[in-house]
């Protein structure tokens, strides 16, 4: 290519990803997106996985899979795209080592996410010990609902975590479920990772995982955080 040609490219910096705030014309820029894997009982059972054996583990999406129109867009190569819905936590203080005692004084708020998973995807991956990004870490993988500050609802460790799909009931459990509570996977999280404001937690799903197809109805809610509607399109 000539320098002429190349001079007529201008590369646009991408905006950055954020969540709106409830009630407002606020936004809550996104800085990374952690998820923790089988961190309610009964899901790490229905994957095949002992509770008691294995410690919930983390993997992440990427910032620019948040959508937040209503809609996910069923993706290229899969055939077995799952919904899991989660409470997500949002981190307004960052640090490293944060204490268990002193971690909810670094979470600005709280929203109900959808991490979706190409199941299929992530099955291969699994067999082949490779990283999960195939299964996970794609465009529109993680629906989310507006945030709610924690000053307004406090913080969450008990109440009904639920989702439907066409009015039917697919997911249901409680946060007191949880196996790792939300203090302690912050202050798990801080020991490998410098957290920083606007980082994501998805703390992880219920039971009742499944499959979803093109003009699907998803409705989920976290008793006391807020509700999200999605439309597979």
């Amino acid at each position: 290519m000539s320098s002429s040609a190349a001079s007529t490219y201008v590369i646009v910096p991408p905006g950055i990803p954020a969540l709106p705030v409830a009630g407002t014309d606020r936004l809550f820029p996104i800085h990374r997106i952690y998820c923790v894997g089988r961190n309610y009982a009964e899901h790490a059972i229905e994957m095949g996985h002992d509770p008691d054996k294995e410690p919930p583990f983390f993997f992440q999406k990427n910032p620019d899979n948040v959508i937040v129109d209503g809609t996910f867009p069923y993706p290229g190569h899969s055939n077995d795209v799952h919904y899991e819905l989660e409470m997500l936590v949002a981190i307004g203080r960052g640090g490293v080592d944060i204490p268990v005692a002193e971690a909810l004084g670094h979470v600005w708020g709280y929203g109900v996410g959808l991490d979706m998973t190409r199941r299929d995807l992530q099955g291969e991956a699994k067999k082949l010990g490779r990283p999960w990004e195939v299964g996970k870490a794609f465009e529109a993988s993680a629906p989310c609902s507006p945030l709610v500050p924690a000053a307004e609802i406090g913080h969450p460790d008990t109440g009904k975590v639920w989702l439907t799909v066409n009015g039917e009931l697919r997911q249901q459990g409680d946060l007191n479920q949880m196996i790792w509570k939300v203090p302690e996977m912050i202050s798990y999280l801080s020991g490998l990772f410098t957290l920083q404001p606007g980082d994501l937690i998805m703390s992880g799903t219920p039971a009742g995982v499944g499959p979803v197809v093109r003009g699907d109805h998803l409705k989920g809610s976290v008793e006391g955080v807020g509700t999200l509607d999605v439309r597979v399109i």
